[in-house]
């Protein structure tokens, strides 16, 4: 059972490469800020809370955020591991998480502010199916449509110059805490995020041991079934 946590500045690409290593090692992947915005798009309780956090570009408050990570690793439908995006993100954080879990390694995606900027604000997401695309490198076919299946590209809400000046100061303030606890361990791993989403798959791999690379084969009739 393999156990590791992805960490890096909004805009790193912590999604696209947690996604790459569960595509064929049987891992889940836990992304937080997936789990708020699932809530934000379904409008339950939660998501007004949250709702209101995020387009400030203020942190989700530790309580909350520790019991959404408890409630779904409790789930125990990571029969093979698991890989964690959006946690922890702070030092108390980081202490709750290894009371509770042996991590085989930390992995970090590094990338300067200048970069993050402009990955960021030019990031959109489908309001139906949830289709993340970058307007500077995997544009749509059609311009504001989803390419998967034609709905409405629309910006984050927290995805705005001042919401990532607050995450990103907020960012660079705790995370170095958090680090310095995994150190203790020897988990932590760097890589530079901003080569091709698959020479940093590569490097990840290497440094945690890891079979290379192996991406599906496209099949379309079963990309039409998860659509739809």
């Amino acid at each position: 059972m393999r156990k590791y946590v992805i960490m890096g500045v909004q805009g790193s690409g912590k999604g696209t490469q947690s996604q790459m290593l569960v595509a064929d090692l049987d891992l889940v992947h836990i992304g937080v800020g997936d789990i708020f915005r699932w809530n934000v798009q379904n409008h339950t309780k939660m998501g007004a809370q949250v709702r209101r956090t995020m387009a400030a570009g203020e942190l989700v408050e530790d309580d909350l955020v520790e019991k959404v990570v408890r409630d779904r690793l409790t789930q125990h439908d990571w029969n093979f591991g698991f890989i964690i995006d959006g946690f922890p993100r702070n030092r108390r954080q980081a202490e709750f998480f290894l009371e509770s879990y042996d991590i085989d390694g930390v992995i970090v995606l590094d990338l300067p502010d200048s970069a993050v900027r402009r990955r960021v604000l030019n990031r959109r997401l489908c309001a139906d199916c949830g289709m993340d695309y970058n307007l500077i490198d995997s544009t749509p076919k059609e311009a504001g449509k989803c390419d998967m299946c034609g709905g409405e590209l629309m910006t984050r809400e927290d995805d705005t110059e001042e919401a990532l000046a607050v995450r990103l100061r907020e960012y660079h303030a705790q995370t170095e805490e958090v680090l310095e606890i995994f150190r203790r361990k020897e988990y932590v791993f760097t890589v530079d995020a901003r080569c091709a989403p698959e020479v940093v798959q590569e490097q990840i791999r290497k440094y945690l041991g890891l079979p290379p690379y192996q991406p599906e084969p496209y099949q379309p009739e079963k990309l039409g079934a998860e659509v739809a």
